[in-house]
């Protein structure tokens, strides 16, 4: 859903893309800092009640490191699209490291003991479909990007805004849920009407 907003945001994207290409560093290192962040949110949420200090509440500070990993997962694209070193080895590496952060993410919630450990099974596997179901759709010809209410950014968006405020952590997960089913739904009637067949 996000997705469909980038046109209108393209010209702060640009500039973001072109501030960050001043730095030399590869569209790949953007990527790879995007993906060791989120392994620092999802060890700081597994870290969940385990430290005593009135300084440092998981929820709050795992949501901001998930928070700063997205939005390097926007930075890597648009550096890549300024350079001109848009390439298939980096879209890979960007999707893989995306599904990556994902899965830690919810492993962080997990062993945290945010939500039933049912639910958050749940949610990492619909997310699993949800991404499945436009890689599947892409390889045959179709592009799903945009399509579907709960894409891999609002559904980790929820996570980190709304896990921040005490106690509703598992209540961001049921929305994850409900949201990346939603989409799984759209995506495959969305695919079934627009196929073409040989």
């Amino acid at each position: 859903m996000l997705n469909n907003f980038r046109d209108a945001l393209k010209p702060t994207l640009e500039k973001l893309g072109a501030k960050f290409a001043t730095t030399g560093l590869s569209p790949n290192f953007w990527t790879t800092l995007g993906l060791v962040l989120a392994f620092a949110s999802a060890t700081v949420y597994a870290l969940n009640g385990q430290i005593s200090n009135i300084w440092f509440n998981s929820a709050i500070i795992g949501g901001i490191l998930l928070l700063i990993s997205g939005f390097f997962d926007i930075v890597d694209g648009q550096v890549a699209r300024y350079t001109k070193k848009v390439s298939k080895r980096g879209g890979f590496l960007d999707s893989v490291f995306d599904k990556i952060a994902e899965v830690v993410i919810f492993a962080g919630l997990l062993i945290g003991g945010y939500a039933q450990p049912l639910l958050i099974l749940l949610a990492i596997t619909i997310s699993l479909l949800v991404s499945y179901s436009r890689s599947r759709a892409e390889s045959l010809g179709m592009k799903l990007q945009g399509i579907g209410i709960g894409e891999r950014a609002e559904r980790l968006l929820v996570i980190a805004i709304i896990g921040m405020i005490p106690g509703l952590m598992q209540y961001a997960i049921a929305i994850v849920i409900v949201i990346a089913g939603i989409t799984f739904i759209q995506r495959i009637i969305f695919t079934a009407k627009n196929i073409k067949e040989d």
